[in-house]
């Protein structure tokens, strides 16, 4: 089974939407049972002092929504060092991100850190929607990733 952590700053935007709509792809290709798809937070922004996260920010639950993907009961979690040696791959959004990551586990010997526009033509970083609230461009960003990676993944 492939482990996917897909990662960005507080874990209510882009990461889940990328869970979400990696996840769709999968089963729309009935692929689900090969592959264990989580996302997470370099922050802890989002999450509460009782540990509970934030749930997915409302305008990035309503896109996924517009393109029939559900994200329900997904809350913001944290990234953790353990978490290295429990996922394949990780994902990070931006440049940022892939620099919290290599803080946060300290290094990445096994290479399993990557950036989303990686897999796409364009490169570059995934914009962070809540700053242009553009959450349809965020969108097709990660849709884009996301199939790249899926193409990668599954030939």
């Amino acid at each position: 089974m492939k482990r996917i952590m897909f990662v960005c700053h507080g874990n209510i935007c882009r990461s889940p939407m990328a869970e979400f709509i990696f996840k769709n792809m999968l089963e729309e290709n009935g692929l689900s049972r090969g592959f264990f798809v989580a996302s997470s937070a370099t922050s802890s922004e989002e999450i509460s002092w009782n540990g509970i996260g934030n749930p997915v920010y409302p305008p990035a639950r309503a896109e996924l929504k517009r393109h029939g993907i559900d994200c329900t009961g997904k809350r913001a979690v944290r990234l953790t060092r353990e978490d290295y040696e429990k996922y394949d791959l990780f994902i990070g959004m931006d440049s940022s991100n892939i620099r919290n990551m290599h803080r946060i586990f300290g290094s990445d010997p096994q290479g399993k850190i990557r950036k989303m526009m990686d897999y796409t033509s364009r490169g570059g970083d995934v914009a962070d929607p809540w700053y242009s609230d553009r959450f349809d461009i965020a969108y097709r960003d990660i849709f884009d990733g996301c199939k790249g990676l899926f193409d990668e993944l599954t030939e």
